[in-house]
């Protein structure tokens, strides 16, 4: 995540720095490195505030699972089906996206921006 994003959600949600250190348990200190540049956004900071995000959202989104036509031996073994999480797919661990599980974050996120259910949710 680049910080100009990370700019745009926090104002997307309607919270100051320091609102948004206090949401994510972190220091106002981080947040600010991450704002102007000075530190990257971890990863677990990225899913936290891109979850929030979605939650906020209005917009309806298909559960994932219909958007990519999945066959259901491919929806069976998906945690994202287990968990009638079909919105929320980007942010669970170990989703078959692709036909296949990734390995980490870093390389699930980087698939899922440019899936039709991430970007439905998010104007980024």
């Amino acid at each position: 995540m680049e910080k100009n994003e990370f700019i745009a959600i926090r104002k997307k949600l309607g919270k100051t720095q320091k609102d948004l250190s206090e949401l994510l348990g972190i220091s106002l200190k981080a947040i600010s490195s991450y704002e102007q540049g000075w530190r990257n956004i971890p990863g677990h900071v990225e899913r936290q505030l891109l979850y929030l995000a979605a939650k906020k959202s209005e917009v309806v989104v298909r559960d994932c699972w219909d958007v990519m036509n999945c066959p259901d031996e491919v929806k069976q073994q998906c945690p994202a089906w287990e968990f009638k999480s079909g919105t929320l797919c980007w942010f669970i661990n170990g989703t078959i996206c692709n036909c296949q599980a990734k390995k980490d974050w870093q390389e699930k996120i980087t698939i899922c921006r440019s899936c039709p259910v991430f970007k439905a949710q998010f104007d980024l």
